[in-house]
């Protein structure tokens, strides 16, 4: 007797979930063509055919003081999302990220039945070890991305994978520049910098107008810049006004998305700290990492780090092999002077870029195809 096609349930917060949670479709649907997926997500999920009950921004909070200020509605979502998948009884619900949304639903699930995978472990070794006891009780198993991560896990009784990253596979070794720079209008010869602000409305409001700022510092020491800045779907409106107001004469190609080909083109990067800041390693750009929040939400994180380092290369290399500079460091003229010298160091430049190489082939690993057979031992079809 042939077996029916598997039906999942997925929430995927923001433009990095919905990417990874596209690029696990891939790697599902390989396996089983005819499955169904059904839940919260963007619209790379939904080019691979998943069924989106709610879009994936309304999940596009950060911080303590944002979560608050949506609380109510998050709430009601995570409330009706899941009476219907206890309803449903999927033959599995897969979290992507977004940990403080997605682990109270799973655990509710769990509670009632259904298989629960968590992809993508968080930062316990980072900022929040006190989560370790949330992922105990809210998630089967744990797919991790970072080698480092499971045996970390299961020192907690956690089942965990190390499945590599999905963009490891879906970005090629040697970057696309010349492709990307004919695509969007650049010549060789150009000098361009890349500025991602994040995809985050709270990012948008705290970390765009410095970047902005240094975009324009950069350009006084040398005229010849040219600057490109990816915005993420939703996200214009906050991002126009905040051009038209701090950098109005400046070189600027707004993007709509498209952050991988700015990457690609791009000699340095302005970036937020998050999965920007591995996408930019794996296209070998070296960058400046830059992040700010509320004052709230960094009073109550500030201390928690359990290590020196928070961009993903600096975490993986063990080393800042990237400047960061975060919260009260994150200003103007500090972004400006570190992308320069970038662009002043050919010899740092090589050695970033050689490191960004290690850590490109150490993460390749065919994510997709390791996770789906993680996800089918966890549901008994493997």
């Amino acid at each position: 007797m042939t077996q029916t096609s598997p039906r999942f349930g997925m929430v995927a917060g923001e433009a990095s979930g919905d990417l990874l949670a596209s690029l696990l479709l891939g790697g599902l649907q390989s396996r089983w063509p005819g499955l169904q997926a059904q839940g919260i997500g963007g619209p790379k999920m939904q080019a691979q055919g998943f069924e989106p009950w709610w879009p994936s921004e309304k999940l596009s909070v950060f911080g303590y003081v944002d979560a608050l200020l949506n609380i109510r509605e998050l709430l009601s979502i995570r409330k009706q999302l899941g009476n219907r998948l206890l309803q449903d009884k999927p033959a599995a619900f897969i979290g992507i990220d977004a940990p403080d949304f997605n682990f109270g639903l799973e655990q509710r699930l769990r509670e009632g039945g259904i298989k629960t995978v968590h992809f993508v472990c968080p930062s316990i070794w980072a900022w929040r070890a006190e989560r370790v006891e949330k992922i105990k009780r809210s998630a089967d198993h744990v797919l991790c991305l970072f080698p480092f991560e499971p045996e970390l896990l299961k020192a907690h009784g956690i089942g965990a994978s190390y499945c590599g990253h999905p963009l490891a596979d879906a970005i090629p070794l040697t970057p696309p520049k010349t492709e990307a720079r004919s695509v969007l209008g650049l010549s060789e010869s150009d000098t361009v910098v890349a500025l991602l602000p994040g995809s985050r409305r709270s990012e948008i409001a705290y970390i765009a107008e410095p970047l902005l700022k240094a975009a324009v510092l950069m350009s006084k020491s040398r005229t010849d810049l040219r600057f490109l800045m990816p915005v993420a779907p939703g996200l214009r409106s906050l991002i126009d006004p905040l051009v038209r107001q701090h950098a109005p004469a400046l070189n600027l190609h707004l993007l709509d998305g498209r952050s991988h080909e700015a990457l690609a083109a791009c000699d340095v990067t302005l970036v937020a700290s998050g999965t920007a800041t591995l996408e930019a390693a794996l296209f070998k750009r070296p960058m400046v990492i830059a992040y700010r929040m509320h004052a709230l939400n960094w009073w109550r994180m500030k201390g928690r780090n359990y290590q020196a380092w928070v961009g993903l290369p600096n975490v993986l290399a063990r080393e800042f092999v990237v400047p960061e500079l975060i919260q009260d460091a994150c200003t103007p003229e500090a972004l400006a002077r570190e992308g320069l010298a970038w662009l002043d160091d050919a010899p740092r430049y090589a050695r970033a870029q050689q490191c960004f190489e290690q850590q490109h082939h150490l993460l390749r690993c065919d994510t997709a195809q390791k996770a789906t057979d993680a996800i089918a031992q966890v549901i008994g079809r493997a």
